[in-house]
């Protein structure tokens, strides 16, 4: 049985996707201890995931509403777009996928001219669509209501008629040992054949992925030619990207400038 707060926390969580202790005491009015006990509690039934300063939705079999996504990060989000943008070229074609930061890149290209955007990405076609420099190209198929994805054979076959310069994705798990995973299988049938049909691809996630879980494998980091992310709080993953080669660009919290790179 829940109490109240408990449950007020939990539809809070579900909302924003994570909870922090600090901000939640200073909500409900009590101390940190009992806002950790309630934590607990919830973490115990399976409720939420304890992360370091607070609490994750318990994912694994579906993703958080697609507003909830869009608050989560929000910021970091921005500076990987930022990020990629510098990594892309004009004039270059390239393909992005489903997600809240593929779509935080489509607004950082916006100033690029003479691209080809390939998407199943409603929300990517509808913010490069009034830059008459970018030329956007949508996939058919089914458009999933909750985020304005495009997904199955469909787009999967419109996908493979393409070979672009970059292909810049985002997954919604990433494991230590390098395994990139979402919730959809229609989602990452598509995912697999933009990364297959691309000269580089850039994987682009924040660092809360690597709290998540998912149930649908999508491939592994070595797959991948750059990651681009606001940190890597993971020192085995760090070491698979070594290992295999994937350049990993760090992009430091707000008020810095610097991008730290590494080979």
């Amino acid at each position: 049985m829940l109490t109240d707060r408990q449950t007020q926390i939990l539809d809070l969580a579900r909302r924003q996707g994570r909870v922090q202790v600090d901000d939640l005491a200073q909500r409900y009015e009590v101390s940190v201890q009992t806002i950790r006990k309630d934590l607990n509690d919830l973490c115990e039934g399976r409720f939420l995931s304890r992360v370091h300063g607070g609490a994750v939705v318990s994912f694994g079999v579906e993703n958080v509403g697609y507003d909830a996504r869009r608050l989560i990060a929000a910021t970091e989000k921005a500076a990987i777009g930022r990020a990629v943008a510098e990594l892309v070229p004009n004039g270059a074609s390239l393909t992005i996928n489903i997600g809240t930061t593929t779509e935080a890149v489509a607004t950082a290209l916006a100033r690029h001219s003479g691209l080809m955007v390939v998407t199943n990405n409603i929300n990517v076609a509808t913010t490069l669509r009034p830059y008459p420099d970018i030329e956007v190209v949508i996939a058919g198929g089914t458009v999933r209501r909750s985020d304005g994805g495009i997904i199955g054979e469909a787009a999967v076959d419109f996908i493979k008629q393409f070979r672009v310069d970059f292909a810049v994705i985002g997954v919604s798990a990433i494991e230590a040992d390098g395994t990139l995973l979402d919730y959809d299988f229609r989602e990452v049938r598509v995912a697999q054949a933009i990364i297959a049909n691309a000269r580089h691809t850039i994987l682009v996630s924040d660092a809360t992925k690597f709290e998540r879980t998912a149930s649908v494998r999508i491939g592994n980091i070595r797959e991948i030619g750059t990651f681009v992310t606001d940190h890597c709080p993971v020192e085995e993953f760090r070491r698979v990207c070594q290992a295999e080669q994937v350049r990993l660009i760090e992009v430091l919290p707000p008020g810095s400038s610097r991008v730290i790179t590494s080979d």
